[in-house]
C-alpha cells in the first residue's frame, strides 16, 4: 500500500473509487467535474490516493481556501481497513501544517461516514446544505487527537 499525492494524471482513476461508493452517491454526472478536480489539487488545496498494487483505491482532497475537506473516499472493498484512517491523518496534518484556522466538512446523518469523523475527532456543529451534518476540527483538537 502507498499513500502519495494525487496527480492530474490520477483524474480519470478518482473517479472510479468516487463512483464506486455506496453512501454519499453522485447522483448527477456534471456535479463535480474534472475542472472541480484540477482546481482543487492545483489551486485550492492538495490531494492524496492510496494504491494498492497499482490500483488507486482511494484518495482524499482538503480545501485551504474554504477550509474544508472536499472528498474522502475509499473503494467500497477497501473500507474498515485502516486505509481511510491514513488518508485523513495525511491530509489533516498538512491542513494544519498550512494553517490554524478551523477545518470544517459536511456529510449525511446516518452513515458510517458520520461515525468515521466523530471517532477521528471531529465537532459536530450544525447543519449544512441539505441536511448534511457539519463537522470542525479545530487545530488545538487535532494537536490533542494526535
Amino acid at each position: 500500500m502507498t499513500i502519495r499525492e494525487a496527480h492530474l494524471t490520477d483524474i480519470p482513476k478518482m473517479w472510479i473509487v468516487r463512483y464506486s461508493v455506496k453512501e454519499n452517491m453522485l447522483t448527477d454526472a456534471d456535479e463535480v467535474t474534472d475542472e472541480d478536480c484540477v482546481d482543487y489539487l492545483t489551486q485550492r488545496g492538495k490531494g492524496w490516493v492510496c494504491e494498492i498494487n497499482g490500483e488507486i483505491i482511494g484518495f482524499a482532497i482538503i480545501d485551504l481556501k474554504d477550509n474544508n475537506v472536499w472528498a474522502l473516499f475509499l473503494k467500497p472493498e477497501f473500507e474498515n481497513k485502516g486505509i481511510g484512517k491514513k488518508l485523513h491523518d495525511i491530509m489533516v496534518n498538512w491542513y494544519f501544517s498550512q494553517t490554524t484556522e478551523n477545518v470544517w466538512l459536511g456529510t449525511l446523518p446516518g452513515t458510517r461516514a458520520e461515525g468515521f469523523y466523530r471517532n477521528a475527532g471531529w465537532k459536530e456543529i450544525g447543519i449544512h446544505g441539505d441536511g448534511e451534518l457539519k463537522f470542525e476540527m479545530t487545530y488545538h483538537d487535532w494537536q490533542n487527537t494526535k
